[in-house]
Parts: C-alpha cells; sequence; structure tokens
C-alpha cells in the first residue's frame, strides 16, 4: 500500500472542549471541517497515522523521528489533564524510514529526543481522529530548519517506506497558518499574515505543491507561520500522484489562520514530480550563471571546489585582473543553495597580499568553517550560488540617520564586541532591522551604547 490521503489541520487547544469551555464556539467552522477529517480517516481504516508536528523536537539541520514503542500525551499545560492518551508507534514504518533517509544522505532520524510526551501539534489532531478510529500506529515526524526541498524529499522517504513495509498510511500535516492576522489577537499583526493564509489556502486548495517551496523564507517568518514546512513534507509524501483537493474551512477569528484541507490521490501522474521539476529548472539556472559570472566569483567557486574535492587550498591561478592581484580589501565570500543561506564569511579589513588571496581563504572558511553549517560536501557543489562582496574601507558616522540599507553596510560595535551586516539583504528592508540583526551578531543588547560605522561593497555575481 502506500499513502491513501493526506490532511491539512491546524492544532489550537482552543478547539478542545475540555479546553476551550465555552470558547471552542468560536471556531465551530473549523472544528466542523475537523470532524469531517476525522470521519474520512475512519472510513479510509489506515494502519498508521503520519503526522508531522512543529511542536515535535527540532533541530535546525535534522529531521528528528520520535523513537521508542509507544508515547503519552496530555493536555494538562491548557488546563486540561483529563484529556491524555497513549499512542503506539509504527517501528517497522519508522525503521524504514530512517534507513532510506540515510540512503539518500538526508538527515533525519531517532537521535536527539528531549521530550518523549506527544505535544499539542499531535494531541490536537488525534483528539478528534481517536473519536472515530480507535486502532492504527503512529509515526510522529518533526520539521527542521532546513530548506524546504529537504521536507519534501523526506515526504517521498515517508511514502517510499509506506510502500516498502505494506503499509496503508495517512498523512496529517499539523500547522497553523499565520499567527498575525488581527492588531486584537494574541500575537499582533503584519501585513504579510494575511497574505499569507491567502496564499497558502489558494497553493493548498488547487494541490498545487511545487508552489509551496516557492514562498521565502523571510516571507513566512514575517507572517508567523507554523505549519509551512509540515505542509511541504505532506507534499512530497503525494509526490507525482494526482491529487483532488478539497479546502474545507479557513477562519481567522482569532487572529490566529486555521486552514483544513483534505487530499486525495487519484493514481499516478508523472507531471506533478514538483522536486525533480525544481531541481532540473534550478540546475539550468546555475549553469547559466556559472557561465556569466565574472573573474571574482569564478575564484571563490574554483577555491570551494579545489578544497571539497581534494582538501587543497588552491593557489593564486594566473590570468586573472590586475585588480585583483595587486590591491588588496577585505571580501566576504557569500553560498546560498536552494535560496537559503549555506555559509558567508569575510574579513573586513585585507588580511592577505592580494585581494585575489583573500577571495580564495574565505571561500574556504564559508565553504567548510561557518560554526552556522555542517561543511559543504561535494555532491552539494552543483546546486551552489556564490556572491563576492569586496568592501571598501569604513568610515565612522554618528547615528542610523547616516546609514541606508540598499547603499551601505554597517559595523556595530561596543568594546571587542563587534557586529557586521552586508548592504541590500534579502529580508532587511529597514535601517533600524540592520541595526538591530548587527546588534545580535555582536552579542550586544538593545540599550547598550556602540560606535557605528558604514561602508559601501562592490557585489559580484
Amino acid at each position: 500500500m502506500a499513502v491513501v490521503a493526506a490532511f491539512m489541520v491546524p492544532h489550537p487547544p482552543l478547539i478542545v472542549p475540555e479546553v476551550g469551555r465555552g470558547g471552542e464556539k468560536e471556531i465551530e467552522k473549523t472544528a466542523a471541517a475537523y470532524r469531517r477529517v476525522a470521519e474520512e480517516i475512519a472510513y479510509l481504516k489506515p494502519e498508521t497515522i503520519v503526522i508531522s508536528s512543529p511542536h515535535a523536537v527540532m533541530y535546525r539541520d535534522y529531521f528528528h523521528i520520535s523513537p521508542g514503542r509507544e508515547a503519552r500525551g496530555s493536555l494538562a499545560d491548557f488546563r486540561a489533564p483529563d484529556v491524555s492518551f497513549t499512542a503506539e508507534y509504527d517501528e517497522e514504518l519508522r525503521d524504514a524510514v530512517c534507513r532510506l533517509a540515510r540512503e539518500r544522505d538526508l538527515p533525519a532520524g531517532t537521535e536527539g529526543e528531549r521530550n518523549p510526551r506527544l505535544d499539542h501539534g499531535v494531541m490536537v489532531p488525534l483528539y478528534f481522529i481517536r473519536r472515530e478510529l480507535k486502532s492504527f500506529r503512529l509515526l510522529r515526524v518533526g520539521l527542521s530548519g532546513l530548506p524546504y526541498e529537504d521536507h519534501y524529499a523526506l515526504g517521498q522517504v515517508i511514502r517510499k517506506a509506506a510502500e516498502e513495509t505494506g503499509r496503508r498510511v495517512v498523512f496529517v500535516a499539523s500547522g497553523d497558518l499565520s499567527h498575525k492576522l488581527k492588531a486584537s489577537g494574541p500575537y499582533g499583526f503584519a501585513p504579510e499574515g494575511p497574505k499569507y493564509d491567502e496564499k497558502v489556502m489558494d497553493v493548498c486548495g488547487r494541490a498545487a505543491f511545487g508552489e509551496l517551496m516557492d514562498f521565502s523564507e523571510d516571507f513566512c517568518e514575517r507572517a508567523a507561520e507554523c505549519g509551512h514546512r509540515s505542509f511541504v513534507i505532506m507534499a512530497g509524501a503525494l509526490d507525482g500522484m494526482a491529487v483532488e483537493a478539497e479546502a474545507l474551512s479557513h477562519q481567522d477569528v482569532t487572529g490566529v489562520g486555521y486552514g483544513v484541507c483534505v487530499f486525495r490521490p487519484k493514481g499516478e501522474d508523472e507531471k506533478r514530480r514538483f522536486l525533480d521539476i525544481r531541481r532540473a529548472a534550478e540546475e539550468k539556472r546555475l549553469e547559466g550563471i556559472r557561465k556569466e559570472s565574472d573573474p571574482w566569483v569564478k575564484l571563490a567557486r574554483q577555491s570551494v571546489e579545489s578544497y571539497v574535492l581534494r582538501r587543497q587550498v588552491m593557489s593564486v591561478p594566473e590570468g586573472l585582473p590586475e585588480e585583483m592581484t595587486r590591491t588588496r580589501a577585505g571580501a566576504f565570500v557569500s553560498i546560498h543553495k536552494n535560496g537559503a543561506l549555506r555559509g558567508c564569511i569575510g574579513t573586513i579589513a585585507p588580511t592577505r597580499d592580494s585581494l585575489a588571496e583573500e577571495i580564495i581563504r574565505n571561500a574556504v572558511s564559508a565553504a567548510v568553517r561557518d560554526p552556522r553549517f555542517d561543511p559543504i560536501k561535494p555532491d552539494e557543489l552543483r546546486w551552489l550560488e556564490i556572491h563576492v562582496d569586496v568592501l571598501e574601507p569604513p568610515e565612522d558616522i554618528e547615528s542610523e540617520d547616516d546609514l541606508d540599507v540598499k547603499k551601505y553596510g554597517v559595523i556595530v560595535s561596543r568594546g571587542h564586541r563587534r557586529g557586521l551586516l552586508l548592504p541590500d539583504l534579502e529580508g532587511v528592508d529597514t535601517v533600524a532591522r540592520q541595526v538591530d540583526i548587527a546588534r545580535r551578531k555582536a552579542g550586544i543588547e538593545p540599550g547598550e551604547k556602540v560606535k557605528l560605522q558604514r561602508f559601501r561593497v562592490v557585489r559580484h555575481t
């Protein structure tokens, strides 16, 4: 068997009567849709229900899949300790998912369990499902900070594991939409909030799953959504399948978006292998960029490839522009993969005999020594997009009024602590945000007095 249906559901504890104590009537439309979902799942009689939850154990660079034979959960944290139950895990399916993920070099497994209790992102869906279906096993999957493409790939792995084990599986993608829909809501308002809800309900209502990977990280962050990656895993579990989609409900009355959708597979459809389509288009785009790159970026790429493939720091090659070999300057090398930062290291002032050497060394550091990321592996090289920013000498400024996020980078310092942010970065559209990020990078608190400097860069792509 395989994945016989998938469902997108929210997880507000309020919707559980023992928690809401009458307040659940405010979102009765969502509750009615939830009951329909539970009835359909019961009709399908799945052997295993896979639930992806934003509130399960989550790591930046690893998908956590809950270990053990079973887990218990309750809504005691929401004043409803009597709402509690135990779920039996599908160990065979879990083992298959972990093995297939390893074979695909996808970082997923059962290590790093911090809290074995079922989280409310799982408890709320199970509250409704268990009223209609008593016998099933569970696979609980956490999200990660990895790119959307990796989440989609995990969904593909889950589907393949279901096929290998012969399981009849239902996938439940647990996740609220935007948390910033109303000024009166608990999280306030952001203009991206209603835009996100409208967009994601449209995309899911059409089962246009490839478009889920087009949402920018910055847009989702500003919308304060919590379920997007959960929905992407679900989409991967339906990869290559024709899908009948039905949007059952959407509510925003509490200031948080609650969307409920049903996805029914209708047979194979090769045109819906969205990750393959996306990767083919990305490979073609990157090939064009590599051909058009200037000597600064080509040198950075050669340096990355030399070190990642052969563990060699390359020498300065012949034939470079004199501007690179006879001048000295600080430079930053930024590496992106699938639109997400993969490494960025640089020097504010020159530390080498030439700009070319500066680029070579900083490219190696960005590839394998950025403490925020694992070292780049050889199979990632073709997916990398590399930029080089050459810095002009910084100048002291009196206040933030002398900054322009598009024109100038900023250096914020206090004593030995110093934070730098390059200009014209996606998602950094105000001086206040630029300075705040630089402060946080330096570990400088908002109220502390700082020295400000600005600098221009020449960006090479």
